[in-house]
């Protein structure tokens, strides 16, 4: 009875939506609303059989070592051994450690096809198998990779016809566009989720693994494990980012997804297919977040990126950027704090002559940098490189109380102090009181970095306080 009175209730509802009916003040629908969502729901469609074909399942197979001790056979247990009093020594045994994640197929020379994925997903794999959305298999070797922005990109030989993705233009996307999410989530392949672009210019974590050198979009379109290095697409069925990670605490899609946007990743594939490698855009300054500063006198609250050193002979100290200068813009892009300068310089082609905003002793000037590039390694260049190696903060009263330095004479302390820079070989300790610069007397950090600069010979003299002593330090630049 009760399955008849669902069958009922299930008709009533049928008749009702197939019925023609006529618009009364009480309806709540405008009479096009079906259209519009037809029409959307055949976009959909439209986008996802153009693009399930270029997004591929990668599998990786690593080969392992590991230690492992021979299991005892059952005859032991009734007979014993020899050696049975002695514990059984550990083997190195061979293990397949395999994984899955998703590709995009990008472009073609001859009979050379490219696939571009994320650095995480392929590894250290020894083996890469790519398999189409039509079942076809090819084994595919790494043209090159790079953790800084998590990008791989892996190539195939074959003379059979193979569609290939339209990349499109991520620096014209907004919040609120709806976007598709196109990959392999824990192995069920050729799965397409929707959402919208939640936000734009997100950073990543700090913790080990994360590239740094990207920003992100965040979207809502559900990603899960697998779908690393799969498409985020627009409705027009272009490629605008590459799916990289999300932030869960359960491991699984809570609508917080995150992906490489697409323009980060062109310069990438052309640099890998030319060298195997990328290079970026090189400033050579020790940056941060503008310190706190009591007193007001960097204006920090309008942002930027402060400078707290520069590498001598670097392309910052040929074009005149100093220490103490904070950074705001580069090019058109303005600059909010430390991370979006490194991204905005390491997006820098070498080479490049570009016009940088700086704010100095509460001025805006510009000057045009050409960048270098980035050195690969610490060993291109050194600490002793450094001017002058240090940070200097103002003291709050917390500062004060947490040191027990009440009373003491003083605005100024030394932070850190980069070793083997100019200021640690000169004697320069964390902690150090900064009373006078050049002989002249620094209440708050724009006094101190307008002496630092402007010692003529580029001697600065500084008289200091550590613990109950006064001393005199020289750096020479």
């Amino acid at each position: 009875m009760r399955y008849r009175g669902f069958v009922s209730a299930l008709a009533l509802i049928l008749v009702f939506l197939t019925a023609p009916t006529t618009l009364t003040a009480q309806s709540t629908a405008p009479p096009d609303s079906l259209a519009v969502m037809e029409a959307y729901q055949q976009t959909l469609r439209s986008v996802a059989r153009d693009v399930l074909p270029v997004v591929v399942e990668i599998e990786v197979v690593q080969r392992v070592t590991r230690s492992t001790r021979s299991m005892p056979s059952p005859l032991e247990f009734f007979f014993g051994r020899p050696d049975q009093n002695r514990e059984s020594e550990p083997q190195q045994r061979e293990f397949e450690q395999r994984g899955l994640g998703s590709g995009i197929l990008v472009r073609r020379d001859e009979e050379t096809v490219y696939v571009l994925t994320n650095d995480h997903v392929v590894g250290n794999a020894d083996q890469i198998n790519v398999t189409l959305t039509d079942g076809r298999k090819f084994q595919a070797s790494r043209v090159g990779s790079d953790p800084n922005t998590d990008l791989a990109l892996l190539k195939f030989e074959t003379g059979e016809e193979i569609p290939l993705a339209r990349l499109g233009d991520s620096s014209t996307i907004e919040v609120g566009d709806f976007v598709m999410a196109v990959g392999n989530p824990l192995g069920f392949e050729s799965t397409v989720t929707s959402g919208i672009i939640s936000a734009i210019g997100r950073q990543g974590p700090s913790r080990q693994g994360m590239p740094l050198l990207t920003d992100f979009i965040q979207t809502d379109a559900a990603i899960n494990r697998g779908n690393s290095g799969g498409a985020l697409v627009n409705l027009r069925g272009e490629v605008i980012g590459i799916n990289t990670w999300i932030a869960s605490q359960t491991g699984g899609s809570i609508g917080l997804g995150f992906a490489i946007p697409v323009n980060s990743a062109r310069r990438t594939i052309d640099q890998f297919i030319e060298t195997g490698s990328v290079q970026y855009g090189w400033l050579g300054v020790n940056m941060a977040d503008p310190p706190t500063s009591p007193s007001n006198s960097l204006r920090e609250s309008s942002g930027g990126a402060f400078v707290y050193s520069v590498y001598r002979g670097s392309p910052a100290d040929e074009a005149g950027i100093q220490p103490g200068d904070i950074i705001t813009g580069v090019g058109p892009r303005q600059v909010r704090n430390g991370n979006e300068l490194l991204q905005a310089v390491t997006n820098l082609q070498p080479g490049d002559r570009t016009r940088f905003e700086i704010r100095r002793g509460g001025m805006q000037r510009s000057v045009y940098v050409r960048t270098g590039v980035r050195p690969a390694s610490g060993d291109e260049v050194t600490a002793g490189d450094l001017w002058p190696g240090m940070s200097v903060v103002e003291m709050t009263d917390e500062v004060r109380s947490n040191l027990d330095l009440t009373g003491r004479a003083g605005n100024l302390i030394v932070g850190q102090v980069v070793q083997d820079s100019p200021a640690a070989v000169a004697g320069l300790r964390s902690g150090d009181i900064i009373l006078r610069a050049n002989n002249s007397e620094v209440q708050n950090l724009r006094d101190f970095y307008r002496e630092l600069n402007n010692g003529g010979s580029g001697d600065v003299v500084f008289r200091i306080r550590r613990n109950d002593a006064n001393l005199i330090i020289g750096l020479v630049r």
